[in-house]
């Protein structure tokens, strides 16, 4: 399970040292082996271990070709899917391609959500998280499974 927030950096080449936690994570749910895709949104990476994407993409595969939605899905998320290993130092290259379509420069934010992790630029994240913020506390009508949630 993979939670939390990280500062990362990239480096010139585009690799990112993956934190502790996660790494170790990683490794053993795949020996690190990863797929790193973009997010149906445009705005951020998500990286997970093989073994957890390979479900996933089961899942978007099964999707209706015809449907409109699902095709773009499909496109996006498995059209960008790619490979990857840690190298030894906990490291992972990421493709140009994939850092141009987030927008993704030196600092970055990686959160982690569950089954996978978000890798988004720091100065979005910054941006999206505050507006989050701000949008949460005007919202009245919450969902009925948001309303109930305890914390």
């Amino acid at each position: 399970m993979f939670r939390g927030a990280a500062k990362v950096t990239l480096d010139d080449k585009g690799r990112m040292v993956v934190p502790t936690r996660y790494r170790e994570r990683l490794l053993e749910r795949s020996q690190g082996q990863l797929v790193v895709t973009v997010d149906r949104d445009g705005e951020c990476l998500l990286i997970y271990a093989l073994s957890d994407w390979e479900q996933v993409e089961r899942r978007l595969m099964q999707l209706p070709s015809l449907h409109a939605q699902s095709r773009r899905l499909q496109r996006l998320m498995v059209g960008h899917a790619t490979e990857l290993t840690l190298d030894g130092h906990g490291r992972m290259l990421l493709a140009p391609e994939l850092r141009e379509f987030t927008g993704l420069d030196r600092r970055a934010m990686l959160i982690g959500q569950g089954n996978r992790c978000e890798l988004w630029d720091e100065a979005r994240w910054m941006e999206r998280r505050d507006l989050w913020l701000k949008s949460e506390a005007s919202a009245t009508n919450l969902p009925a499974e948001l309303d109930s949630l305890s914390l």
